[in-house]
């Protein structure tokens, strides 16, 4: 088969995604293979010929899934490896037009490579995205210790209050996650119920914060991603830094919080 060609814009958001993942190494967010990544790509591929011969795999999406391009990790990948090898730890897929089967057009070089097991529910929030929000094109999941901790502590089943004091302890992350954090209840991984939940959070939240597990974003791109999950952990990791010192918090004032809102028409 040819060589396909990546379009150079599609170069980009690989060398974007690469940058990310040493971030969430060094953060220690990403553990052996935790966490995944992917982004839709169909908009970069308009007009792009395919491979003359392309080997798909059948496998069942939804139908409004048919000629999506699809960047993501791989099953027992380690996003580490995003860093220096990339095509061995991820790879772009192609939907065909029936929603009946996908090909992998770059990456997935590693012996064995197969796409990560939350393929399913990175497509349905995807699908999500295209209809609700189509400026969302990443979908990023990872460990955030902070965050984590908080989902194990009772203020997790008081998301108002969770959103509140976290908020109060930076002016930025009112700012910078505006919308706050959902509390998704515990589920199992790729479960539909957990898919499902994560939807609804996005409806009304920027991170889903899915309980004794991780987090999970989406964004118009990779860096945008990771910066709600920064400022968020900056937040709960500011809170637990306090309760740790044996004093609460006295944080930005209600008053000053509105302040900030009205000046970034929150």
């Amino acid at each position: 088969m040819e060589e396909f060609r990546l379009p150079e814009s599609v170069k980009d958001v690989l060398r974007q995604t690469s940058e990310i993942a040493n971030y969430l190494w060094q953060r220690e967010w990403i553990e052996r293979n935790g966490g995944n990544i992917s982004v839709d790509l169909t908009d970069h591929f308009e007009g792009a010929s395919l491979p003359s011969h392309v080997a798909y795999v059948k496998k069942n999406f939804p139908k409004e899934a048919a000629n999506m391009y699809l960047y993501i990790t791989g099953a027992s990948c380690y996003l580490r490896r995003l860093v220096d090898t990339i095509e061995k730890a991820s790879c772009i897929i192609h939907i065909n037009n029936t929603a009946d089967g996908y090909a992998i057009l770059w990456g997935g070089e590693k012996k064995n490579f197969v796409p990560t097991s939350e393929l399913s529910s990175h497509l349905t929030i995807h699908l999500f995205n295209k209809s609700q929000n189509s400026g969302n094109k990443v979908v990023l999941h990872a460990h955030p210790s902070e965050l984590i901790v908080l989902s194990h502590h009772k203020i997790f089943h008081d998301e108002q209050k969770l959103n509140h004091s976290i908020w109060k302890m930076c002016p930025e992350v009112r700012v910078y996650v505006p919308r706050g954090i959902h509390c998704t209840p515990y589920a199992i991984t790729q479960s539909d119920d957990l898919a499902q939940m994560t939807i609804d959070a996005f409806k009304t939240r920027d991170v889903a914060l899915w309980e004794k597990h991780g987090a999970t974003v989406t964004a118009p791109t990779i860096e945008q991603a990771w910066d709600f999950m920064d400022v968020a952990n900056k937040g709960a990791k500011l809170l637990l830094m306090a309760w740790a010192a044996g004093f609460e918090p006295e944080g930005i004032s209600d008053k000053e919080i509105e302040a900030l809102e009205k000046l970034f028409n929150l």
